[in-house]
Protein backbone atom coordinates (compact mmCIF):
# COMPACT_ATOMS: atom_id res chain seq x y z
CA UNK A 1 0.00 0.00 0.00
CA UNK A 2 1.50 3.39 -0.97
CA UNK A 3 2.45 5.63 1.93
CA UNK A 4 -0.08 8.38 1.11
CA UNK A 5 -2.91 5.88 1.01
CA UNK A 6 -1.80 4.40 4.34
CA UNK A 7 -1.64 7.89 5.88
CA UNK A 8 -5.13 8.62 4.50
CA UNK A 9 -6.51 5.43 6.05
CA UNK A 10 -4.86 6.13 9.39
CA UNK A 11 -6.28 9.66 9.35
CA UNK A 12 -9.75 8.36 8.49
CA UNK A 13 -9.52 5.84 11.33
CA UNK A 14 -8.46 8.67 13.65
CA UNK A 15 -11.45 10.85 12.75
CA UNK A 16 -13.89 7.94 13.04
CA UNK A 17 -12.40 6.92 16.40
CA UNK A 18 -12.50 10.52 17.64
CA UNK A 19 -16.15 11.02 16.72
CA UNK A 20 -17.29 7.62 17.95
CA UNK A 21 -15.24 8.14 21.11
CA UNK A 22 -17.09 11.39 21.80
CA UNK A 23 -20.30 9.48 21.10
CA UNK A 24 -19.32 6.78 23.58
CA UNK A 25 -18.60 9.38 26.25
CA UNK A 26 -21.98 10.94 25.57
CA UNK A 27 -23.70 7.57 25.74
CA UNK A 28 -22.09 6.93 29.12
CA UNK A 29 -23.50 10.23 30.38
CA UNK A 30 -26.94 9.47 28.93
CA UNK A 31 -26.96 6.06 30.61
CA UNK A 32 -26.83 7.75 34.02
CA UNK A 33 -30.30 9.27 33.65
CA UNK A 34 -32.14 7.90 30.62
CA UNK A 35 -34.04 5.29 32.65
CA UNK A 36 -34.66 7.56 35.63
CA UNK A 37 -34.80 11.33 35.27
CA UNK A 38 -35.31 11.42 31.49
CA UNK A 39 -37.93 8.66 31.60
CA UNK A 40 -40.01 10.75 34.02
CA UNK A 41 -39.99 13.91 31.89
CA UNK A 42 -43.03 14.92 29.88
CA UNK A 43 -42.03 14.71 26.22
CA UNK A 44 -43.73 15.85 23.01
CA UNK A 45 -45.41 13.33 20.73
CA UNK A 46 -42.66 13.70 18.12
CA UNK A 47 -39.94 12.40 20.47
CA UNK A 48 -38.20 9.46 18.79
CA UNK A 49 -38.18 6.16 20.70
CA UNK A 50 -35.14 5.78 22.96
CA UNK A 51 -33.78 2.84 20.95
CA UNK A 52 -33.43 5.06 17.85
CA UNK A 53 -30.94 7.50 19.33
CA UNK A 54 -27.93 5.16 19.34
CA UNK A 55 -28.15 4.17 15.65
CA UNK A 56 -28.91 7.74 14.57
CA UNK A 57 -25.95 9.16 16.47
CA UNK A 58 -23.64 6.42 15.20
CA UNK A 59 -24.47 7.24 11.58
CA UNK A 60 -24.12 10.97 12.24
CA UNK A 61 -20.74 10.55 13.94
CA UNK A 62 -19.42 8.48 11.04
CA UNK A 63 -20.66 11.04 8.49
CA UNK A 64 -19.07 13.85 10.51
CA UNK A 65 -15.80 11.92 10.71
CA UNK A 66 -15.73 11.39 6.95
CA UNK A 67 -16.46 15.09 6.40
CA UNK A 68 -13.60 16.16 8.67
CA UNK A 69 -11.29 13.61 7.06
CA UNK A 70 -12.11 14.92 3.58
CA UNK A 71 -11.22 18.45 4.68
CA UNK A 72 -8.00 17.18 6.27
CA UNK A 73 -7.16 15.23 3.12
CA UNK A 74 -7.74 17.88 0.45
CA UNK A 75 -6.69 21.11 2.16
CA UNK A 76 -3.23 22.26 3.09
CA UNK A 77 -2.37 22.74 6.75
CA UNK A 78 -3.16 26.47 6.85
CA UNK A 79 -6.44 26.12 4.96
CA UNK A 80 -7.75 23.26 7.08
CA UNK A 81 -6.68 24.62 10.49
CA UNK A 82 -9.69 26.94 10.95
CA UNK A 83 -12.40 24.57 9.71
CA UNK A 84 -11.02 21.63 11.69
CA UNK A 85 -10.78 23.80 14.80
CA UNK A 86 -14.45 24.69 14.31
CA UNK A 87 -15.17 20.99 13.90
CA UNK A 88 -13.43 20.19 17.18
CA UNK A 89 -15.33 22.96 18.95
CA UNK A 90 -18.73 21.80 17.74
CA UNK A 91 -17.80 18.23 18.67
CA UNK A 92 -16.98 19.44 22.18
CA UNK A 93 -20.29 21.34 22.27
CA UNK A 94 -22.12 18.15 21.30
CA UNK A 95 -20.65 16.39 24.31
CA UNK A 96 -21.24 19.50 26.41
CA UNK A 97 -24.94 19.52 25.58
CA UNK A 98 -25.20 15.87 26.58
CA UNK A 99 -23.48 16.56 29.90
CA UNK A 100 -25.70 19.57 30.64
CA UNK A 101 -28.97 17.89 29.60
CA UNK A 102 -28.50 14.32 30.83
CA UNK A 103 -25.65 14.61 33.33
CA UNK A 104 -26.60 17.83 35.10
CA UNK A 105 -30.31 17.50 34.23
CA UNK A 106 -30.53 21.21 33.37
CA UNK A 107 -33.00 21.55 30.50
CA UNK A 108 -32.82 25.35 30.23
CA UNK A 109 -29.02 25.45 30.30
CA UNK A 110 -28.99 22.63 27.75
CA UNK A 111 -31.22 24.73 25.52
CA UNK A 112 -28.72 27.59 25.63
CA UNK A 113 -25.93 25.11 24.88
CA UNK A 114 -27.71 23.56 21.91
CA UNK A 115 -28.43 26.95 20.37
CA UNK A 116 -24.68 27.63 20.42
CA UNK A 117 -24.19 24.12 19.01
CA UNK A 118 -26.60 24.91 16.15
CA UNK A 119 -24.48 27.90 15.23
CA UNK A 120 -21.28 25.88 15.59
CA UNK A 121 -22.49 23.11 13.29
CA UNK A 122 -23.80 25.61 10.72
CA UNK A 123 -20.52 27.56 10.72
CA UNK A 124 -18.51 24.33 10.46
CA UNK A 125 -20.65 23.14 7.56
CA UNK A 126 -20.18 26.47 5.79
CA UNK A 127 -16.43 26.35 6.43
CA UNK A 128 -16.18 22.80 5.05
CA UNK A 129 -18.20 23.47 1.88
CA UNK A 130 -15.67 25.62 -0.05
CA UNK A 131 -12.87 23.18 0.74
CA UNK A 132 -14.75 20.04 -0.25
CA UNK A 133 -18.33 19.98 -1.52
CA UNK A 134 -18.92 16.47 -0.14
CA UNK A 135 -17.60 17.44 3.29
CA UNK A 136 -20.20 20.18 3.45
CA UNK A 137 -22.95 17.84 2.27
CA UNK A 138 -21.95 15.15 4.76
CA UNK A 139 -22.50 17.64 7.60
CA UNK A 140 -26.09 18.42 6.55
CA UNK A 141 -27.75 15.41 8.24
CA UNK A 142 -26.03 16.40 11.49
CA UNK A 143 -27.15 20.00 11.09
CA UNK A 144 -30.73 18.81 10.51
CA UNK A 145 -30.58 16.48 13.53
CA UNK A 146 -29.23 19.19 15.83
CA UNK A 147 -31.97 21.55 14.63
CA UNK A 148 -34.54 18.83 15.41
CA UNK A 149 -32.89 18.22 18.80
CA UNK A 150 -33.18 21.95 19.49
CA UNK A 151 -36.93 21.86 18.82
CA UNK A 152 -37.17 18.77 21.03
CA UNK A 153 -35.17 20.51 23.79
CA UNK A 154 -37.50 23.53 23.60
CA UNK A 155 -40.58 21.32 23.82
CA UNK A 156 -39.23 19.35 26.78
CA UNK A 157 -38.27 22.59 28.53
CA UNK A 158 -41.79 23.98 28.03
CA UNK A 159 -43.46 20.74 29.15
CA UNK A 160 -41.30 20.51 32.29
CA UNK A 161 -41.03 24.05 33.69
CA UNK A 162 -39.91 22.88 37.13
CA UNK A 163 -37.37 20.29 35.94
Amino acid sequence: MPRNRLVDLIALAFFVALCLGIGALGAAVVATSVDTWYAELAKPSFTPPDHMFGPIWTVLYVLMAIAAWRVWRVADRDTRRGPLTLFALQLALTLGWTVVFFGLEKIGAALATIVVLDVGVAVTTLAFRPIDRWAGLLMLPYLAWVAFATVLNIAIWRLNPTA
